[in-house]
């Protein structure tokens, strides 16, 4: 039980650190974030992309902080699992479309890495590795929500 209770752990903790790295990221460059939505052509007004650019960045950062401090975890869950299920449909139809885009996701030049002189780095941002990432994110949010429903429910059985 315990060894299960740890890989809970561990996948919440990923969640967390990665939704704090995509809206620190997004916080530092919100122009180049408006810049990477607006790359996806989504049949979206502006003005709404604008919208999204600033709420965006804050509420990944909220839900990481709530998701590392456990502190409302059904809700900070649902929250990432939502927004997980967004950049699946946002990434695949870039991917769909053959858009060679950035994912705008995360920021590697905070660790000194630059894209345009790795292709590792290209890779890690391009929309369909962002694509990837994305379902097994959304799925990890899944899989602890539906732990952090049915647990407690079964506990007080």
């Amino acid at each position: 039980m315990k060894s299960a209770s740890l890989v809970r752990d561990i996948i919440r903790w990923v969640l967390g650190l990665l939704l704090l790295w995509a809206a620190v990221s997004k916080l530092a460059n919100p122009t180049e974030f408006l810049a990477s939505l607006y790359a996806y052509q989504l049949p979206i007004p502006r003005d709404l992309l604008k919208l999204a650019a600033v709420v965006l960045p804050w509420t990944e950062l909220l839900c990481g902080l709530l998701l590392l401090g456990r502190m409302w975890p059904e809700t900070a869950l649902t929250v990432a699992a939502v927004l997980f299920v967004i950049f699946v449909v946002a990434t695949g139809q870039a991917w769909a479309r053959h858009l060679d885009i950035s994912c705008g996701c995360f920021d590697f030049r905070i660790f000194g890495l630059d894209a345009s002189r790795s292709k590792v780095i290209h890779f890690l941002e391009s929309v369909g590795f962002a694509f990837i990432r994305n379902l097994a994110l959304a799925t990890a949010a899944c899989f602890l929500l539906r732990k952090e429903i049915v647990a407690p429910r079964t506990a007080a059985a």
